[in-house]
């Protein structure tokens, strides 16, 4: 894109996102994570971090708060208008 392109873009607000579109693209992002982590859990992957085994548990943590956030924020998506 030209320099022009995108300044006149920036200017006038059209590559912005709105509150909509950030929600569902926020949710979507977090529905993945919460489904990897549980498939981590179900297939018994191990994650190594610098050397350091992760457990499990972690996984069934991060399953819980992304599952909610992308819950959230599907339901904002919705929602806002």
């Amino acid at each position: 894109m030209r320099a022009a392109t995108v300044e006149r873009v920036l200017k006038h607000g059209q590559g912005s996102m709105n509150q909509r579109s950030f929600s569902l693209v926020a949710g979507i992002i977090f529905v993945l994570i919460a489904i990897l982590h549980l498939l981590r859990i179900i297939f018994g992957w191990e994650a190594v971090i610098a050397g350091w085994a992760v457990p499990h548990w972690v996984s069934w943590v991060a399953v819980v708060i992304a599952g909610y956030l992308g819950y959230e924020g599907l339901r904002l998506s919705k929602r806002a208008r």
